[in-house]
């Protein structure tokens, strides 16, 4: 039994000291109060992307940013998903994960999720890009953006 027990503490201390040898690289600005991505080793973390506004606001006007509607947004945000990794090298062939947070459209008071579906078809399992992440959505009450109708995270690993 002591030996079983002895092997074990080995095993858990050799992938403790593994673990403690990744390197971990914070991608930031002094502008932003978090990380826009962190990397673990060769896993890459992206935080949260919100949409680029389709029409920005026109302050003379008195008008705010139009931002479209789930599927203009989720394309928007796949967008600044594909960019944020080639920054790092990466390619949405590379997503391995990803967390999708859903509002529903103030306008019809309903989740778009056939939107999201129609944009998410469009960067994954394509003929050019057959990946498809693991993926979760979830509807959430709101968003930090009032205009905002989603939110997309995703975790990418950089292939060997």
């Amino acid at each position: 039994m002591k030996k079983i027990t002895f092997a074990a503490a080995a095993l858990c201390g050799a992938a403790l000291a593994a673990q403690a040898q990744v390197t971990v690289k914070h991608i930031q600005t002094e502008k932003s109060p978090i990380a826009s991505g962190v990397w673990a080793g060769d896993t890459f973390y992206l935080s949260g992307q919100l949409a680029s506004p389709v029409t920005p606001a026109d302050q003379a006007k008195g008008t705010p940013a139009d931002y479209g509607d789930t599927k203009t947004q989720t394309a928007s945000i796949f967008t600044k998903i594909q960019a944020a990794l080639r920054e790092q090298g990466l390619d949405m062939k590379d997503v391995v994960k990803m967390t999708v947070f859903l509002v529903a459209d103030p306008k019809t008071s309903k989740l778009d999720f056939p939107g999201l579906q129609a944009s998410y078809t469009q960067f994954f399992g394509t003929k050019d890009q057959p990946n498809k992440p693991a993926r979760s959505a979830v509807q959430v009450a709101a968003l930090v953006s009032p205009t905002a109708l989603a939110e997309i995270e995703v975790i990418a690993v950089r292939a060997k």
